[in-house]
This record gives C-alpha cells, structure tokens and sequence, in this order.
C-alpha cells in the first residue's frame, strides 16, 4: 500500500514508519527538513500549516496517517494553546483539502485524536460512544476530529484514533518520568486516583497496522485495556525499576504552580476502556502495566 504519513519524525511516528516500511508499504514522510527521492520510506519537503505541492503528491497516495501536533507538554500560555490547536487542526484541514482534490486516489485517513476528547471524567467508564468533556484539550480534540470527518464527504474512509498516553522508548512520557524514579523521587500525582489511560508503544504500532486493513470508519480508542490509576502507574514503575517511593504524592496545588493550567494532564481522570478492540479481538503483545513497563525497562541484550 502507498502510504502518506505526516508527523513521521516524531516519537510514535519512527516507530510505526519503521514497522511498516518492513511490513513492503511505500511510504511517504511529509518532513520541513531534507528530501529523499530514493529508499523507504521517501522524505518529502512540505509545511503542513499551509497549502502546497505536498497536497498534490497527496493524492497519489492510497492512506494518509495524520500523526502531526505541536507538543502539549509546554506551559499553556495563550501563545501556546493557540500552537497546539492551530497544528492540529489547520494542519487537519489542509490535508483534508489536499484529500478532496481532482484526481485523489485516497481511501482511507487515519487521523490521530486523543483521550482528551473526554474530558476529565472521574470513575467514569468511557467507551467510543462516550461523548466529548469539557476542558482545553477536549475542545482542541472535537475541533481536530471535526476537521478529520470532513473527508468523508469525498468518500473517504475516516479513523479517528484517540490516544491514550503512549509508553515507550527512546522519548515520550516515560523518558520524563524514568530519570526522576530511578533517583527514588519518583510519587503520585495529587491524590493518585485519577485514571491513566496508556498504551504501549508496540501494541499502538500493531493498531494502527490493523485500522489500515480493517473495513472500519469513526472512533477508536486506542488505549491498553488493563484501566490504571496514576497510584498504580507510580508503583508498577518503582517495582520495575527497583527503586523505593521515597516522596508519597506531589500536591495538586505544587503541580498547578509549576504547570499552570497543562497540570490538567497529569490531574485529569479518564478511565477510558478500548470498547471496539476489544470486540474485534485485537491481540495485545502487552496488556498489562507491569508487563509493559518491564519490557520496555529490560536492559538491551
């Protein structure tokens, strides 16, 4: 399959240009750096917050994966909501555009959302048919699916896949949270009690492998589907890591002073379950948090 993939330099996109380059597909990276005509997977110079050429090479595409977004790990300023929403959604719609544009051979866009979209929720369970939350990043998730939807005017057939926090290595929330529990400071956040939706890196990457085959369209929870509190995050992670718990909790005031209004994404509860891959049957290589976390914490042979 010819695949055009936005976002492929980041940490999750490595990862998933690397295993579906070797699984044969021709991919396409969408990159503001260096071209590669030649290889796979190709780099094409494009910028996603504006039209251009890179639409048109698009469209010769038979997928386009969207995983593109301005980090939300930053202090949320204006200037900077107005960054993590502006990525997301002008960038959504200018492939969007691209996507409905004569002569498109594009089928399918799997477009990257975010658990956020629930809102902070409590012991609440949400599935796919939950609707939207309240908050910035709730609305900054509606608005970026909204966009997605409108491809399938064109007839195109539209995933949105909305992530949990992904574990793996070489980056993301574990490469932040690593270095302060192996000095033994690592404790809960606020309370502890609100729910952690995650997922590991491999088993994201199997995802998103299967959403391409599968004849599905709407919503997809992509989370693991073993529910986690931060409590249980913090001790699986001092258990995997050998090291003690010498701080019980950071207060939720601490981490408002530090964090300002972005503390939301460490006090927030989603208990978010993966209603449609589990009914599917899709097999997880990690379903459970200790398991995850000691794999991805195992020492390279």
């Amino acid at each position: 399959m010819k695949i055009f993939i936005t976002g492929g330099t980041g940490f999750v996109g490595r990862a998933l240009v690397e295993h579906l380059a070797g699984l044969g597909h021709q991919l396409t990276v969408l990159s503001r750096g260096g071209v590669t005509d030649e290889g796979n997977p190709r780099l094409l110079q494009g910028d996603l917050g504006r039209p251009g050429p890179w639409q048109e090479e698009m469209r010769r595409h038979e997928a386009v994966i969207n995983l593109a977004g301005h980090s939300i790990f930053c202090r949320w300023t204006a200037a900077n909501r107005q960054r993590i929403l502006d990525s997301r959604v002008l960038s959504t719609r200018h492939i969007v555009e691209g996507i409905r544009g004569a002569g498109s051979g594009v089928g399918l866009l799997l477009n990257c959302s975010a658990v956020g979209f629930y809102g902070n929720r409590g012991d609440q369970e949400l599935t796919e048919d939950s609707g939207p939350g309240e908050g910035f990043l709730a609305e900054v998730c509606r608005a970026w699916e909204a966009e997605a939807i409108r491809a399938e005017e064109a007839g195109v057939r539209v995933v949105r896949c909305r992530l949990g926090v992904v574990l793996g290595r070489n980056g993301g929330a574990l490469a932040q949270m690593a270095p302060v529990f192996r000095l033994g400071l690592g404790g809960c956040l606020g309370n502890g009690r609100q729910w952690f939706p995650w997922i590991h890196q491999d088993d994201l990457v199997g995802i998103f492998n299967h959403l391409l085959e599968a004849p599905v369209s709407g919503p997809v929870n992509c989370v693991a589907p073993e529910n986690a509190t931060n409590r249980d995050l913090t001790r699986a992670l001092a258990r995997a890591m050998h090291r003690p718990l010498l701080l019980p909790s950071i207060p939720a005031f601490v981490l408002r002073l530090l964090q300002g209004r972005a503390a939301d994404l460490l006090l927030d509860s989603q208990k978010v379950r993966p209603q449609f891959l589990t009914r599917i049957g899709f097999a997880y290589r990690h379903p459970s948090l200790a398991g995850a976390l000691d794999d991805l914490l195992r020492p390279a042979d």
